[in-house]
């Protein structure tokens, strides 16, 4: 059996843990979306670059409302959460083109959740062979382009985009 071991996301979340607050609805708060790399907003959900990705390009869709339950959200909320994944999904592979992607929600820590009380999916665009030693023999992960260079790239993309 195989193992993927992120020991990097740790900061995270201790991050959010310790804020009091929730990162989720801070940042959107915050009126700073270039600061916060956030990409789109839309009437009930936004798109934020994960500050601590996987892969380049790992994008996060969530929900303004705070809540932890897919159903408690309005089914138009839901509809447009959906609707970003996918037009997320069609940006990376017209954008970065990777061979695939792995996408999702992780409801609740045990899970994986690293922020368990504010919904999220994950879309992370994966290439044959992105996973190597480094993270095993020294604890490091190799992301190939700067948060912010990611962001400038992605962002006209996201300009008009309407679920």
């Amino acid at each position: 059996m195989e193992h993927l071991w992120a020991p990097w996301r740790m900061a995270y979340i201790e991050q959010a843990i310790e804020s009091g607050g929730c990162i989720l609805c801070d940042k959107p708060g915050e009126m700073q979306d270039e600061t916060n790399f956030i990409l789109f907003r839309g009437s009930f959900n936004f798109v934020i670059m994960n500050a601590f990705p996987y892969n380049s390009g790992h994008l996060m869709v969530a929900p303004f409302a705070h809540t932890a339950q897919l159903s408690v959200l309005e089914e138009a909320a839901r509809h447009e959460h959906i609707d970003l994944v996918s037009r997320c999904v069609d940006i990376l592979k017209e954008v970065l083109r990777p061979a695939g992607f792995n996408t999702g929600l992780n409801l609740g820590r045990a899970a994986g959740a690293g922020v368990d009380q504010h919904l999220h999916s994950h879309i992370v665009p994966r290439w044959v062979g992105d996973t190597n030693f480094m993270p095993v023999l020294s604890d490091t992960r190799v992301v190939n382009q700067a948060l912010a260079d990611t962001y400038k790239y992605l962002k006209p993309y996201f300009k008009g985009t309407a679920p």
